[in-house]
């Protein structure tokens, strides 16, 4: 049975899977959690999330294109720190990832049926875990009629609040709270947090040394410019305290500026978004999944490739049953708390990793990497204390796993 997979993703596609993972539900609903944080300075604050994820985007394509191969930063930093740290990255994304999609599930069926929301969120799971299992080339269709919805949705939101809002709730009044702008980058970071997904997909990828650094930024890019559109428009509508209050700010602010008729369709495109992040999410998930495994660090089994599909398709049936448990019993704040902490660990070795490949790699690198750890130490204390809890667990499953001999891939 082979073990590689198939090559069938170009620039657009790649570029649409990473657009898939970013613009999702954090647009809809990070917005509200990171005006409570930083009140005035919410730009700011999407200013600094945007600065860290770009350095963060230019480390994983540069080493996306050295090594073309799924598990993203796992392999990253098992090549060029250590296997431990690429241990430790791998760790953090799939437990950290997991939470994500746990999250996004939720947030699909608080918008679609609100009173029976764990349950929908569990259909989702099985529904689109079915969806990754049949191959990657129908889960880039369907993440394509996702974007395009989604990004239609957002610019009637944007074309509404233009003309309604009030440019002086856009000023920077009063004293900014420092470490409520940094708490709401951090937050805000959740949303950027796809871009990755491109590189963990890198074995699937023609081209991978053009076609990674390409598509990277600009899927980053497009993001940004849409979330900096959607949050000054429903900024100038409510204000920072109006958002601050808001459970739902896009709604709320299509409400506000009179457009009553657009409400649902924010709630239905609010619902599509985290739909479409969680389908990303799970390929991300499965296929670090699928690395760590093929390096003893997670059950030989999860290695293994469909020989008709293409896919690893026991990765993708296990992150599926333990994203569809979590969706049932978690909640969606902790969630989001908790996997912004792992995150930012992973793209952390990320940086660390391309500090490695040479004095041209090394501003950004820094950079991204004091970047990383001063937004994971930004986030309330529960989601700093519970990720350290869960690192450390990691670092334990390591140690065992070296004590019994199980061998590391060797370094290129």
């Amino acid at each position: 049975m082979t073990q590689e997979l198939r090559r069938t993703l170009g620039v657009f596609d790649a570029v649409v899977i990473g657009l898939g993972s970013m613009i999702g539900a954090g647009i809809f609903a990070a917005l509200g959690p990171a005006a409570q944080a930083a009140g005035p300075g919410l730009l700011p604050a999407l200013g600094i999330a945007a600065v860290v994820a770009y350095c963060n985007a230019m480390a994983s394509a540069r080493l996306a294109a050295r090594y073309p191969a799924s598990g993203g930063t796992y392999v990253y930093g098992r090549e060029r720190l250590g296997a431990f740290w690429g241990h430790l990255a791998g760790w953090a994304f799939i437990v950290g990832k997991t939470a994500s999609c746990a999250a996004m599930a939720l947030t699909a069926g608080a918008y679609l049926w609100p009173d029976h929301a764990h349950a929908v969120a569990v259909a989702a799971v099985v529904l689109l875990t079915a969806v990754d299992y049949t191959g990657i080339r129908k889960s880039a269709l369907l993440t394509r009629i996702i974007v395009a919805f989604v990004l239609a949705v957002l610019a009637a939101v944007v074309v509404t609040t233009a003309g309604a809002g009030d440019a002086d709730r856009l000023a920077l009044a009063g004293e900014l709270p420092g470490g409520g702008v940094l708490q709401a980058a951090g937050l805000l970071f959740f949303a950027f947090a796809g871009y990755a997904r491109i590189a963990t997909l890198g074995e699937e990828v023609r081209d991978p040394e053009r076609t990674i650094p390409l598509a990277v930024p600009i899927a980053l890019g497009v993001t940004l410019a849409v979330y900096a559109a959607v949050a000054v428009g429903v900024l100038s509508v409510l204000g920072p305290r109006g958002l601050a209050a808001s459970p739902a700010p896009l709604a709320d602010a299509a409400r506000a500026a009179g457009a009553d008729r657009l409400v649902p369709l924010v709630a239905v495109g609010a619902a599509v978004a985290a739909l479409g992040a969680l389908l990303s999410l799970l390929l991300g998930v499965s296929r670090t999944t699928l690395a760590m495994a093929r390096d003893g660090h997670l059950p030989a089994a999860l290695a293994a490739v469909h020989p008709r599909f293409q896919v690893p398709h026991h990765a993708e049936l296990a992150v599926g049953a333990v994203v569809a448990v979590v969706a049932a019993t978690a909640d969606v704040r902790g969630a989001i708390g908790f996997s912004s902490f792992g995150v930012l660990v992973y793209y952390a070795v990320a940086n660390a990793s391309a500090w490695t490949l040479g004095r041209r790699e090394r501003p950004l690198a820094v950079l991204g990497l004091a970047g990383c750890a001063t937004l994971a130490f930004a986030l309330p204390p529960t989601a700093v204390l519970a990720g350290l809890g869960v690192l450390a667990v990691g670092v334990v499953a390591y140690a065992v796993t070296v004590s019994r001999g199980r061998p590391s891939p060797p370094h290129h």
